[in-house]
């Protein structure tokens, strides 16, 4: 059986001697069905969740779409990820999440934030924030 050629892949630029943007997605609120306990598997609740990517920069940006990060491709699949399933933890969530923002092979790292905003009364929120950094 003949193997394969090993495809080369090229070494991630480095952030600090490459051009790179942030792309931002800021308090996306959406029903999940997340948590541990018996009342959070009966019924979704809302979380709030923020993602900062760091990107390189294209070159010619050109005023085209397609050399940049889309944070609408972005939002459509944190929906995606978000609407799977009933998910036990929030870092498993935040995890997920930036799996999602890092297919795009620009992307080099992700930070998100997932806030439960239903889960104390007196806090606004509890949650988890992530950086997930391509490999």
């Amino acid at each position: 059986m003949a193997m394969k050629p090993v495809e080369k892949i090229a070494p991630l630029p480095n952030p600090a001697t490459v051009p790179t943007m942030r792309v931002f997605i800021r308090d996306l609120v959406l029903p999940c069905s997340i948590g541990i306990h018996q009342h959070e598997r009966l019924a979704q609740q809302r979380i709030q969740i923020n993602v900062e990517m760091t990107c390189v920069e294209h070159p010619n940006i050109n005023d085209d779409v397609d050399n940049v990060v889309c944070y609408a491709t972005a939002v459509m699949g944190i929906k995606a990820v978000v609407a799977d399933g009933h998910t036990n933890l929030v870092e498993t969530l935040a995890d997920r999440v930036a799996e999602v923002c890092l297919r795009d092979h620009r992307v080099l790292s992700a930070k998100v934030r997932i806030d439960k905003l239903e889960v104390f009364r007196e806090a606004y929120s509890v949650g988890v924030e992530i950086e997930r950094h391509r490999a």
